[in-house]
């Protein structure tokens, strides 16, 4: 198997989940990490016999380098996966995409002209609720899809993440429905479709000091016709996440995405419904997943299976959800 090396750009939490889950892949060699605080960058090359840089565009230089695995706060995805490509590297971009469609844009743009791979780190699609709960919608066995809930809740920003600057503004993290709903978005038009219009309501309610909306209710409306509603959430003491799926032969209930005896409840109209325990669905580790379905891209010359279009489309309705809040008026897309 041909070895790729790899560059990773930002040693925080999600870089380092990177960085080790690409170097547990076969075929994959982690040759260089850089992040602007040494300590990060010293510590993740050492644990992964990796070299070190404070300066990216040092690791993109590197011949030895194939593709680039980018994990730095989101408004700096655009010009580092931009940079990327301008030097071939294929790029992997963690999610958010990009805050804004002119960023993700640039990115494909850049990614087309210059011949290479570009991916958006949508993992959710690898895990286990998620893939199998699709993959039940997509078999047709309950018929077309008619509704689809979602939910992912909880409390206010862990101290860490909100004394960090970056975190609390919209322009450069994206705020929570890209930031943390990019999945939940990414798996709600994964399993029911694209999206033709949203409609949302929600403000600010909680004590961290963003200047996006804690509490957010969209209503997605499906090009097939189906409804959906995700309900994002920092100001809840009874934290959740998980949903379900009415079809027209039948319905799909997950009320808890993973952990403990979390089931995926399927049950028809007619007949016997049945369960499926999750954590009886057998998935490779998600991470790892992502990663190798990325460099087998790469090796075999084909399109990743989460392209830059599906990264923009999760970001274009975070940004219409967005709008809707702001004017009180159902947002048509495209934007």
């Amino acid at each position: 198997m041909e070895t790729i090396g790899v560059g990773v750009i930002g040693c925080g939490g999600m870089g380092r989940s990177l960085a080790t889950s690409a170097h547990a892949v076969e075929g994959i060699e982690v040759v260089c990490v850089s992040d602007v605080q040494e300590a990060l960058s010293e510590k993740l090359a050492a644990d992964l016999d990796a070299s070190y840089t404070l300066d990216y565009h040092e690791l993109l230089a590197d011949d030895q380098i194939r593709a680039v695995l980018i994990a730095s706060p989101p408004f700096m995805h655009s010009p580092m996966a931009v940079d990327a490509a301008n030097a071939g590297k294929h790029v992997f971009s963690e999610k958010p995409m990009a805050p804004t469609l002119d960023a993700c844009d640039a990115m494909i743009a850049a990614a087309e002209e210059n011949g290479v791979k570009l991916t958006i780190g949508l993992v959710c699609r690898y895990h286990a609720t998620h893939s199998k709960v699709r993959e039940i919608v997509q078999s047709g066995e309950l018929g077309a899809p008619a509704c689809m809930m979602v939910h992912r809740i909880g409390g206010p920003w862990r101290s860490g993440y909100s004394h960090t600057p970056w975190r609390l503004e919209r322009a450069k993290s994206g705020g929570s429905l890209m930031e943390i709903n990019a999945h939940e978005i990414d798996f709600m038009r994964w399993t029911c479709g694209d999206v033709a219009s949203v409609y949302a309501a929600g403000g600010q309610y909680g004590p961290d000091k963003s200047d996006y909306p804690d509490v957010v209710l969209a209503s997605l409306q499906f090009e097939n016709g189906a409804v959906g509603l995700l309900h994002s959430s920092h100001v809840s003491a009874v934290g959740g996440y998980g949903g379900r799926v009415d079809c027209e032969g039948g319905s799909i209930y997950f009320p808890q995405i993973w952990g403990g005896d979390a089931t995926i409840q399927i049950k028809p109209f007619e007949g016997e419904g049945r369960q499926i325990k999750i954590a009886d669905i057998t998935v490779p580790p998600p991470v790892q997943e992502e990663i190798r379905v990325f460099a087998d891209a790469i090796r075999n010359d084909t399109s990743p299976p989460i392209t830059g279009l599906d990264g923009r489309a999760a970001a274009e309705i975070a940004l219409a959800a967005y709008q809707s809040a702001e004017t009180g008026q159902s947002v048509p897309l495209p934007l």
